[in-house]
């Protein structure tokens, strides 16, 4: 549409004002060839201005648009804004921008003549084809209206043909440039590194002998698993014991497997894994093949006159490929995913995922040795994933590395500075970690000192110890490494901000580790517990005393003697009001938690020379505990089934701090198992140790002062610590 050229047309000439009060708005239409091509002109103007058109739409067989004169602007809204039918007109004045019925807008919008509704008629009729509806029955704008949505949906359509033609061309050129898969070097790769080369060896006894089928050789044999007494049995085929489970060899192939009882046959006969193969793929790009390998072991067998009887055995590899991941140099990653059609039975590729719990997720897997060589000739050569191969331990998605390494370049340097445990985090968009995601070098791109480079290499580039490092720089403070370790080890690094405006660092670590009453960097998982917890609970009381308006340089109120006290007291002051009010409450609809608690006491009550546990005294005794440790149990949930008698909250304490609040347990009482555990902040503080020390209190639970006696559970707890 060439819009300079119908600018420059004169507007057309509203012959006489209409005087029906109704009336706000008369159209006038003309046809106009541009170009050769005829033109529809529909000029909307206020009833009051007859002079300049509130609006110009102009329509061509496939195509139109609006003009405005009093802003010089186009654009291509439907004639009722692109709204529901009877909303308002484009035209429409700010004053009156209420929404109207069809009828209103029927009455106020209005044409000059019949002219000028049957040449919009036969205009819109001819440039339909003949296809419209009956353009006399509803209003002009409606009419109009209806054509600009057949056009804006031809375009739609049009559009989405054109790209769905582009991108199945783009899908068959990726497959016409894909190398053959090969699937018999995958399935003795998978057989060799996931399955290990695995055979099953079925069985089932027979007095003194047994019959065995192999998958490896197939064959089916009878055989002594017993010596017996007579010298012909001597020169029988014998085979070592054969217990579920164990391994054994074939007395045909000799080759060795895993004994399976023929009744269990059916079960768990299947593994599977998952493989990747990276090939080149053009000049220069790389394409990642995701294949799901599985390896099978069938029993075969007939019903005889004893049943089921083993006629022989099998074994079977299987792969097929689920995705492809697509890496070229300045392009978007393409992922295609292979798909079945359940209505014809086909397989085909696709270039979008499915939706939903059908999504195909393309998890971890082994590497095959092959794809490392293929990418020496493509534009991923300097991508490390080899290097960070080597350092991981665990399986490694190398789609995710390579998408990550496209989007931040930074991550070859990081992988061989052998910065892995920051690599792992970025793989996995944690990139909370990044100072300058543009930076080039190190220091600047995770955002700390040049110096505290080597220490973090040094730390294997430990994310926990790189916040600490970074907050020391935001901090323009210079701390040793041993003070980030030790900082890092206690876990408050998004609550110490408070701590280090009346402290210095050391003073800070020196005072958790006193209250705590051990010391940083020792390797025991109780003593780093301890740690965290003091740690946490005394920036707890700095932030509740600070933020309570106290003068946080007096150093009796910086240092408590006694933290646990200090810590509850300020606890109670900072929610006294909201915190009496609730307990009242709690007591209240929760009268039979205090009522209860002493026969609860002599069913759950025991301590040792390290922990004592015992039941909530009453339900302000819970709240306490859940406010005291920042996690849910003093909850209404948690409140009612302690009530009713569906769960018992126990408080699991130090015996030389039993005030001070450490896991909190929630125990079934009437089959006495434990449903679940939690300390500070819904973590497990120490958590194998305390695990083994709940087993045991169960199991003495379970087996009752009768049967076990006080002394055997002290005994039996004892030995699980």
């Amino acid at each position: 549409m060439k819009k300079k050229t119908i600018e420059k047309i004169p507007f057309l000439t509203l012959p006489e004002a209409h005087r029906d009060e109704t009336v706000k708005y008369v159209a006038v239409t003309d046809i106009k060839k541009i170009a050769k091509e005829p033109h529809l002109f529909i000029e909307v103007y206020r009833k009051e201005n007859g002079n300049i058109p509130a609006v110009r739409i102009v329509f061509t067989k496939n195509d139109f648009a609006n003009f405005f004169p009093a802003k010089g602007s186009w654009n291509r809204k439907r004639i009722t804004g692109d709204t529901w039918n009877g909303h308002g007109m484009i035209w429409q004045d700010e004053e009156d921008s209420r929404r109207k019925t069809n009828g209103e807008l029927t009455v106020e919008n209005i044409l000059h003549s019949g002219a000028d509704q049957e040449r919009i008629r036969r205009f819109i009729k001819t440039a339909a084809a003949g296809n419209h509806r009956d353009w006399e029955n509803g209003p002009w704008w409606e009419n109009i209206n209806d054509r600009q949505k057949e056009i804006t949906g031809e375009e739609y359509s049009l559009r989405n043909r054109r790209r769905w033609e582009r991108r199945r061309e783009a899908l068959k050129e990726r497959q016409e440039n894909t190398k053959e898969l090969p699937e018999e070097r995958i399935l003795e790769y998978a057989d060799t590194v996931l399955f290990h080369g695995r055979h099953t060896i079925f069985y089932k006894r027979h007095g003194a002998r047994v019959t065995v089928a192999c998958s490896k050789c197939g064959g089916l044999t009878d055989a002594r698993w017993k010596q017996g007494q007579s010298y012909e049995s001597q020169l029988e085929k014998t085979v070592a014991e054969p217990v579920a489970n164990h391994y054994g060899v074939c007395p045909l192939c000799k080759e060795a497997g895993v004994f399976i009882p023929q009744g269990y046959a059916g079960r768990a006969k299947e593994a599977s894994g998952r493989i990747f193969l990276g090939q080149k793929y053009k000049e220069t790009g790389f394409v990642l093949r995701y294949v799901l390998v599985a390896k099978e072991w069938h029993l075969e067998e007939v019903y005889g006159e004893k049943g089921k009887e083993m006629t022989g055995a099998y074994e079977e590899l299987s792969g097929i490929e689920i995705a492809r991941i697509y890496f070229e140099s300045g392009k978007k990653v393409q992922k295609d995913y292979h798909k079945h059609d359940p209505y014809s039975g086909e397989d085909f590729w696709s270039d979008c995922n499915l939706s939903g719990p059908c999504c195909i997720a393309i998890k971890p897997g082994e590497i095959m040795p092959e794809t490392f060589k293929e990418m020496e000739d493509t534009f991923l050569r300097y991508s490390a994933l080899k290097e960070y191969c080597a350092e991981e331990r665990e399986d490694i998605n190398p789609a995710d590395y390579l998408e990550r390494y496209m989007q931040t370049p930074q991550i070859e340097m990081l992988v061989k500075m052998k910065l892995s445990g920051v690599v792992r985090d970025l793989v996995n968009c944690r990139y909370g970690i990044v100072g300058d995601a543009d930076a080039k070098r190190p220091e600047r791109f995770l955002g700390i000192r040049k110096e505290q480079v080597k220490n973090l290499i040094r730390e294997k580039g430990n994310t926990d110890i790189l916040k600490v490092m970074q907050m020391e720089k935001r901090m323009n403070q210079r701390w040793t490494a041993s003070q980030i370790v030790a900082l890092a080890e206690t876990n408050t690094i998004d609550k110490i901000n408070t701590a280090l405006e009346y402290m210095s660092v050391q003073q800070f670590l020196n005072r958790v580790a006193r209250y705590a009453g051990c010391g940083y960097a020792t390797g025991c998982s109780t003593a780093v517990s301890r740690l965290q917890n003091t740690a946490g609970r005394y920036t707890d009381y700095l932030n509740m005393r600070s933020a309570l308006g106290y003068d946080m340089t007096n150093t009796v109120y910086l240092f408590p003697r006694n933290l646990d006290a200090a810590h509850a007291k300020m606890v109670e002051e900072s929610n006294k009001k909201e915190v009496d009010a609730h307990i009242r409450e709690a007591s209240g609809r929760y009268p039979l938690i205090k009522k209860h608690y002493r026969q609860y006491r002599k069913q759950f009550y025991f301590a040792d020379e390290a922990f004592l546990i015992r039941p909530a005294k009453d339900a302000g005794e819970i709240i306490m505990e859940g406010r005291l440790l920042h996690h849910c149990v003093g909850g209404d949930r948690y409140l009612r089934s302690h009530n009713e008698g569906r769960a018992v909250i126990l408080l699991l304490r130090a015996l030389d701090e039993p005030d001070m609040p450490y896991i909190t347990v929630e125990i079934n009482p009437e089959t006495k198992d434990i449903r679940q555990w939690y300390g500070a902040h819904d973590k497990k503080p120490d958590e194998e140790r305390m695990q083994r020390w709940l087993d045991a209190y169960v199991t003495r639970l379970k087996c009752g002062p009768e049967a076990a006696g006080q002394a055997a559970g002290q005994t039996l707890i004892m030995a699980a610590m």
